[in-house]
């Protein structure tokens, strides 16, 4: 059986979303979550979610850190956006940074379908006109090892490198080594020069629990 979660605050478009999607596919078990944190602990406890559908803005994450914090603790899973947000540029970044669709919150059921089928087939699915090619800064973090994700994701929490090693059971030495390779691939030499570029790109890290 396939198996779709959604993580979006807001009860009643979740619920209409998690009606229309199993009236397209009646036999797909859909879950439902209100938050990031809750996301991630979903996808812990069952890896074998087909796709993940995400809002933007969630209570303990806004903008493309919640995307980005699930493409480095489950690279292998689909994660598809859907949001409100629906400018050429959003979506254009959207993908950039690994989203394996945008669908928009005014998408109609039969554009939902649509969508879900070419995501579940492996396609990138974006409306018809996503905009311009992201900037070189959105591509220097989309290109980013999950380990460097989650490395940046500390940095943007405060954390030292210990407290990072801690978090991603690696040595201190390693957390160093991913974060040259961090610094290199986004062409910053500083640990604030890191945080400045991923706030000027709304990416923000998940609260922590």
């Amino acid at each position: 059986m396939q198996r779709v979660l959604l993580a979006d605050d807001h009860p009643l478009f979740r619920e209409a979303l998690g009606t229309t999607i199993r009236h397209i596919w009646p036999d797909v078990a859909v879950d439902e979550v209100d938050c990031l944190r809750d996301a991630m602990a979903a996808l812990d406890v069952a890896a074998s979610y087909e796709l993940v559908l995400l809002d933007l803005k969630l209570p303990d994450c806004d903008g493309f850190g919640g995307l980005l914090a699930l493409r480095s603790t489950h690279p292998d899973t689909a994660i598809a956006i859907v949001s409100a947000r629906e400018d050429s540029a959003t979506i254009s970044n959207a993908i950039a940074c690994g989203a394996a669709g945008f669908i928009p919150k005014s998408a109609t059921a039969a554009r939902l379908r649509e969508a879900l089928e070419a995501i579940l087939a492996g396609d990138v699915w974006t409306p018809d006109d996503h905009g311009p090619p992201p900037t070189d800064a959105v591509r220097a973090i989309a290109s980013l090892s999950p380990a460097q994700l989650r490395i940046l994701s500390g940095l943007r929490r405060g954390l030292l490198n210990k407290q990072i090693a801690y978090e991603i059971s690696v040595t201190e030495a390693t957390v160093k080594a991913h974060m040259t390779a961090l610094f290199r691939k986004l062409g910053v030499t500083s640990r604030t020069q890191a945080l400045i570029l991923a706030q000027a790109l709304d990416v923000e890290a998940p609260t922590s629990a």
